[in-house]
């Protein structure tokens, strides 16, 4: 029903970008690309491109509520896992058509330029899912 591509990235929340960045670079061997505000979603974040995948680290700007109470629930941890699909409208209308609970049901602009859509964690066990589909 996802018609997944691959897996996109993982992302990791932290509570701070610049000391994770030069945390994550020693531990990884490879430097942080497409550093950026993401405004509608009131985060900051960066990749680490490995191979066909990438790991994001996000870091919550201020009024993102969600991403702070998850920092304070649960520290810096593992916040969601991405996978590309390459038609996310119809792969958002195919889902809730299927009853699978959605946070976004139109895609939003997310890191990269790439439009993104979020499932409920209760659709995969507890999980957070984003759907991505890449900017061409």
């Amino acid at each position: 029903m996802l018609n997944i591509k691959k897996i996109d990235h993982i992302a990791i929340c932290v509570g701070g970008l610049d000391k994770s960045i030069e945390d994550y670079s020693k531990l990884l061997g490879i430097e942080a690309t497409d550093r950026d505000t993401v405004v509608p979603q009131k985060t900051e974040a960066c990749m680490f491109h490995c191979g066909d995948s990438a790991i994001e680290l996000i870091t919550p700007t201020p009024g993102n509520v969600g991403l702070e109470k998850f920092l304070e629930k649960r520290g810096e941890a593992l916040h969601h896992i991405a996978f590309e699909v390459d038609d996310i409208e119809g792969t958002l209308a195919r889902l809730e058509a299927a009853g699978i609970p959605l946070i976004d049901k139109k895609p939003r602009p997310g890191l990269r330029g790439h439009r993104v859509a979020f499932l409920h964690p209760k659709a995969f066990g507890g999980v957070l899912v984003e759907l991505v589909e890449p900017s061409h």
